[in-house]
């Protein structure tokens, strides 16, 4: 038994990296149940609202999906795609039942796996400003603000981009 069909065995998520078969439906479901909570927090709205599964398919294609499977069933997912030395990750969401539950960070640690195996110094992602909760979340897995964005059109700070360097490319001081 492999070590994904393993964990799974155990209860534990399956983590596939561009996974042969995706239900685009139920993984625009879960991404569109994730960020349910951020509708009407967050200004500008989130380009979720006007995405299709055709989008998701199309965004798969030209980047990287990574997601986790319980039972068979879509749990979380990420996208990720190399920028310069990074590898930046969007559209990160986890099933609303699992959020909490390790979900996020074992698709985190298969982001840096890829990022690792890519050569690239580590991985980088934008949040919205008026998240704080998910500023924290990510700092509790290593990233760190490294700059405040606004969208066009808006004079005011609208997100901030955070990075986690791999510690393979961390710069080692005696």
């Amino acid at each position: 038994m492999s070590e994904p069909a393993a964990r799974e065995a155990r209860g534990l998520p399956r983590i596939e990296v561009d996974p042969e078969s995706v239900d685009w439906h139920e993984l625009h479901r879960l991404v569109t149940a994730a960020y349910a909570s951020m509708h009407g927090r967050i200004d500008p709205p989130s380009s979720l609202l006007t995405m299709t599964t055709a989008d998701f398919e199309r965004k798969a294609a030209d980047e990287h999906l990574i997601a986790a499977f319980v039972d068979g069933r879509l749990v979380g997912c990420v996208f990720c795609e190399p920028q310069d030395e990074w590898l930046y990750i969007g559209k990160l969401a986890v099933a609303p039942a699992l959020q909490g539950s390790g979900v996020g960070r074992l698709l985190i640690d298969a982001a840096r796996r890829f990022a690792e195996r890519a050569g690239l110094d580590g991985l980088e992602l934008d949040t919205r400003i008026e998240l704080t909760e998910n500023h924290r979340a990510f700092g509790r897995l290593g990233f760190l603000k490294v700059a405040e964005l606004s969208h066009p059109g808006y004079t005011t700070v609208t997100s901030i981009r955070m990075r986690s360097r791999l510690e393979s490319t961390r710069i080692k001081t005696p």
